[in-house]
């Protein structure tokens, strides 16, 4: 795991514990609580805030080394945002999905508006290209986003915008299965740790469907390609 060697400057856990942890964390409905008593009845002592600063240390690292390896998705959008609490108030994490289900990149804001849906389609074409479609619903922020993204093009330059709330539902079911795994939580209490275990959570979702693509990962289990990811 020479990922969390290089991360910490003092290994007080074994890499492939800290490792486990992360993933248990990441990948299911477990409170760090929760994880802090299962690692006990295995004879592991760590504290959850000890649980909570691996995730949060990691999470970055493995987006990034994730990314080197992600599987091309289609040119064919389908965007939207969903709400998430932090703080007592609510937040907005812009996500989109290719016609294959496919995650094409994902943004927690602030806001709700024009800026932020620019910021998201940025991001997205900045890692994955231009795209030569995008679904959206009846929402004026994303259309005015679209809108500066196609400004002074020749229109076979201009990205096809389409609203469609049922085309839409690919996507909006796909926030279903982020949004089931922090339903348990307690609200996050600062946006960069939100921003963070969302991309983490975005990570382990993305494997289970396929999308790491190393030439060492054929035929490994999701779990088993998390854990070549952290090698």
């Amino acid at each position: 795991m020479s990922l969390i060697r290089n991360t910490f400057s003092r290994l007080h856990y074994p890499a492939d514990v800290i490792a486990q942890c992360v993933r248990w964390y990441l990948a299911y409905s477990l409170s760090l609580r929760n994880l802090e008593e299962m690692m006990a009845e295995r004879g592991v002592v760590v504290d959850h805030s000890t649980l909570h600063r691996w995730v949060i240390r990691l999470v970055p690292l493995l987006d990034k080394a994730f990314r080197r390896h992600k599987r091309r998705t289609g040119l064919r959008w389908r965007m939207d945002e969903t709400y998430i609490k932090i703080r007592g108030r609510w937040k907005y994490l812009y996500r989109a999905v290719d016609t294959a289900g496919q995650t094409i990149d994902f943004l927690l804001t602030a806001k709700r508006d024009a800026a932020s849906a620019l910021r998201f389609f940025h991001k997205a074409i900045r890692y994955h290209g231009k795209p030569e479609v995008v679904t959206i619903d009846k929402s004026g922020a994303n259309t005015a986003a679209l809108a500066t993204l196609n400004a002074g093009k020749e229109k076979e330059e201009c990205i096809t915008v389409r609203q469609s709330k049922y085309l839409n539902n690919l996507v909006e079911q796909d926030h279903r299965n982020i949004k089931r795994r922090i339903k348990l939580m307690t609200g996050f209490k600062s946006f960069l740790r939100a921003q963070a275990i969302l991309a983490g959570i975005e990570l382990m979702h993305m494997i289970r469907k396929g999308q790491y693509q190393h030439p060492a990962g054929d035929g490994l289990s999701p779990a088993e390609q998390f854990y070549l990811m952290a090698a």
